[in-house]
């Protein structure tokens, strides 16, 4: 992310506090330079992952599936 130094000043203490949960740096321009600020801990990628609901309904329906008629082996 990249912001401007007058955003950094009416944010400053979101953007720290999203850089600390995130662990991605936020990029500032300053008189046409960049400044970057960054969390010195390494963070674990698997705490950015997103917990997802992907199955719905009876999970034992689906282990007990016929698939044979949607199967088309093209091996010879």
């Amino acid at each position: 992310m990249t912001i401007t130094a007058s955003s950094l000043r009416g944010n400053i203490y979101r953007l720290l506090d999203q850089v600390l949960e995130t662990g991605q740096p936020i990029e500032i321009v300053r008189k046409g330079k960049l400044l970057k600020i960054i969390s010195m801990e390494k963070r674990n990628k698997l705490d950015n992952l997103v917990k997802h609901s992907c199955l719905n309904g009876d999970l034992e329906s689906i282990v007990h599936l016929d698939w044979t008629e949607e199967w088309h082996s093209d091996l010879p």
